[in-house]
């Protein structure tokens, strides 16, 4: 028969799996006759009644490098036939896998619904094809062909156990042989069961740090340690400014360290006049944990805060938790629609006692992290040591490229895994109650729409490239064939927070808790035998942390290397989906800079071609600098590409995709397949036509913001010849010779307005202090 393999056109396997068929079997049936039913070479071998015969000279053909050593196979102790193996390398490092030169399969790894065991093993073990086996043609073994068949047609892989290591057959069509193909490929054992689901349900696991990123807490040794360093500076202080911060700060420890201390004493707290009392709650024992704990808590919504007691007994491990806002956001986003987004994991340097409690608090309902996955997926890090996803992920339960980090210090992370980490400003409540909330979106609102533009990247990469090309894969393609796996890495701009301490704001007194001090001290024997050293509690850690910050607030960059303001994390976003619309691939690349003032210079790439770069005293700054001129040049340079999704850089971008928390939407939540919506470009044109009246209020706030010795220049630009049959006119606004807006009409005014509204967004945001010297100072910083 005429056979039709998995590999051919991707469309038509979709069908087929659609029909749950997965492509094996096709029936096409064009005018004006119709044709057989067409099989896999394997499967129409089964039906023939004669033997299997090699086609002449197809073997020496398909055959790869290396010398084919013949062995038997097994499923457990079944004798399923033998095969030619054949190494992908040649000589000495090309050694065959398997022991005793037998290949004895243990098990079937679990079936995928949409992804074929290629694909999984590429995305979690990228190129580790060891060799390719070939069922010998005579005689012909029927076990041997039903394990293929298996394989091939529900999506599964034949699991050899070497050590530590698992041998994956993967059943792999063939344009030539007309017997079984396996390509074997290794993987760390338990990896590809743990990966095969969440690639099915299209899920990513995210690594969350605790202390100073989703909450900071206290204790009342601590309290009184703060409040006496920040003592000693305003003694020694003499900008009354500055004296005035402190004590404002030094106020804020005091009213919750009283609160701290009447919890210890009565397990009562006053709030504003009111008593509330403690609530017992119980500690869900995890598997294995016959003890029952029950904790006293007192819960104060309205203060964003929770009182607790790590170890019930002992009264001196009584707890002031602070939770950082919009972490329910957050978490439901996690959580809602009763999808999995993201497999959640903790990494924290803390004692594991209060570790486990500080994620009770944020998890109560254990939705994030189930009782029985709790113990595994919260991972304590000895003090002073790197963090790192391979000991996160130490029992297999992920690849490192399919997971993305939450910190506020980029660091303490081992080097491979820094590209990885989202940074978050560090929460400091005590030190700048207000910063957190100063920006529009709160800063894990702003993680969660990483968290959310890191998965549609990552399998739009999964979907549209990977999988395309492995269902096009042949026995006979080359090690080289294999497609690029997505890393998550590819979709993060990682921010460096080493940036020049400010010599004018002394730095922030360390916020959190962890260190040998915490864990003798939640230790009830420890307490006993150190009870007459009364004045001994928790202390801080020695080596707990508050990254260097400048002023609080005073520009759209944050002061201590973390994520962006809004403004910024939306110049990013726009071009990562121009550069998915056009099938390209944004890159943020850091360079030297060649001036002798700045110290930071980012450039942008887009489908490897240079179209922006920034320059500032930060990584922060100068990336701001270089998403915003990227924006322009990709307007007036690819113009003719983009106009199809011209109202993605048109749109305002307080206005952009987002929902009424600052939250972007996920373009995965039906399926996956969808991608984000795109503005209507007739209607923002036909909106914005009728609002032509409003260019002279336009040109008069652009003037406002200017010095007066300054003035915005508009040019007529000639048309574009490609599109001048359209009549369209193009605008240009320039200040000092830099062109702040483009815009693009049917007629003159049109195009000016949308010139001068997108001059207007440009230098209420610019950071440029070339652009900045020119305007006025009160206007630029309000």
């Amino acid at each position: 028969p005429n056979t039709k393999t998995r590999g051919s056109a991707s469309a038509e396997a979709k069908r087929g799996r659609a029909h749950g068929g997965r492509g094996l079997l096709t029936l096409s049936i064009p005018p004006p006759a119709p044709r057989p039913l067409r099989f896999p070479a394997p499967l129409a071998a089964m039906l023939r009644p004669s033997p299997l015969l090699p086609v002449p000279g197809a073997s020496a053909a398909a055959a790869p490098p290396g010398r084919a050593a013949s062995m038997r196979m097994f499923h457990g102790d079944v004798f399923l036939g033998e095969a030619d193996v054949f190494p992908i390398k040649p000589g000495p490092e090309g050694a065959l896998p398997f022991p005793s030169n037998e290949i004895r399969i243990s098990h079937l790894s679990p079936a995928s619904e949409r992804c074929p065991p290629l694909a999984i093993l590429q995305t979690i073990a990228p190129f580790s094809v060891r060799c390719k086996l070939q069922a010998k043609p005579l005689p012909p073994h029927p076990s041997l062909h039903r394990l293929y068949l298996t394989c091939f047609n529900e999506y599964k892989s034949a699991v050899v156990v070497v050590g530590d290591e698992e041998l994956h057959l993967v059943a792999m069509p063939s344009k030539v042989e007309k017997v079984p193909c396996f390509w074997c490929c290794s993987v760390r054992v338990g990896l590809y069961a743990a990966s095969v689901g969440m690639l099915n349900l299209r899920c990513l696991a995210i690594v969350f740090d605790l202390d100073e990123t989703l909450i900071v807490a206290n204790t009342m040794r601590s309290f009184e340690s703060r409040i006496e360093m920040l003592s000693r500076r305003m003694d020694i202080e003499d900008d009354p400014v500055r004296v005035a911060g402190m004590s404002a700060e030094i106020k804020r420890y005091i009213e919750d360290r009283e609160l701290l201390k009447e919890f210890i004493d009565t397990d009562t707290v006053t709030d504003n006049g009111r008593i509330v009392g403690t609530q017992k709650e119980e500690v869900q024992p995890m598997p294995g944990v016959q003890e029952r704990l029950v904790r006293p808590v007192i819960r104060l919504p309205e203060r964003n805060a929770i009182l607790t007691r790590i170890n019930p007994e002992i009264r001196d491990t009584s707890v002031f938790v602070k939770l950082r806002p919009a972490w329910e956001d957050l978490r439901s986003y996690l959580t809602a629609k009763g999808r999995k987004r993201f497999e959640v994991y903790v990494c924290t340097m803390a004692e594991r006692d209060y570790a486990l409690e500080i994620w009770r608090l944020l998890d109560p309902e254990a939705n994030l992290i189930s009782l029985n996955n709790l113990s595994d997926r919260v991972v304590c890090v000895k003090a002073g040591s790197k963090k790192s996803l391979q000991h996160v992920f130490r029992d297999g339960g992920c690849h490192p490229k399919m997971a993305m980090v939450i910190d506020d210090r980029l660091q303490v992370w081992d080097e491979k895994d820094q590209h990885r980490v989202h940074v978050v400003p560090a929460y400091a409540p005590y030190y700048a109650p207000q910063a957190e909330m100063a920006n529009a979106v709160p800063v894990l609102c702003v993680a969660r729409n990483v968290a959310c533009n890191v998965r549609g990247g990552f399998f739009r990469e999964f979907d549209e490239n990977l999988l395309k090309k492995v269902f096009e894969l042949l026995h006979e393609n080359e090690l080289l064939d294999l497609p690029y796996a997505p890393d998550v890495g590819d979709y993060l701009v990682c921010e460096d927070p080493n940036f020049p301490q400010s010599n004018k704001d002394p730095a922030p007194i360390p916020e959190g808790m962890s260190g040998a001090e915490v864990e003798k001290r939640l230790n009830g024997r420890a307490y006993q035998a150190d009870q007459k050293q009364t004045s001994s509690s928790i202390r801080p850690s020695d080596d707990a942390r508050v990254p260097i910050r400048g002023t609080v607030g005073s520009s759209n960059v944050q002061p201590n290397g973390g994520s962006m303001a809004i403004v910024p994390s939306l110049f990013v976003t726009v071009l990562q989906e121009i550069g998915r619309l056009c099938n390209s691939k944004v890159e943020f690349r850091s360079t030297v800079s060649t001036s002798k003032i700045t110290q930071f210079s980012v450039e942008v790439l887009f489908s490897n071609e240079k179209i922006g770069n920034g320059i500032g005293k930060t990584r922060d700054e100068a990336q701001v600098q270089a998403a915003e001129k990227a924006l322009q040049n990709l307007q007036s340079n690819y113009l003719s590409y983009v106009a199809p999704i011209a109202g993605v850089l048109n749109k305002d971008t307080s206005k952009s995709s987002r929902n009424g928390n600052g939250f972007l939407e996920d373009d995965l939540d039906s399926d996956g397949d969808t991608a984000m919506q795109e503005p209507s470009g007739s209607k923002s044109e036909q909106k914005d036509h009728s609002n032509v009246d409003r260019l002279p209020s336009v040109l008069s706030l652009i003037r406002e913001l200017c010095l007066e010795d300054q003035h915005v220049v508009f040019r007529d630009q000639v048309r574009n010849p490609v599109s001048a049959t359209n009549e369209e006119y193009h605008f240009q606004v320039e200040l000092a010779g830099q062109i702040l807006g483009n815009g693009i009409g049917v007629n003159k005014d049109f195009a000016k307005l949308q010139a001068a509204e997108e001059a207007l967004r440009f230098l209420k945001t610019t950071t440029d202090p070339q652009i900045k010297k020119h305007l006025r100072p009160i206007r630029c910083s309000s």
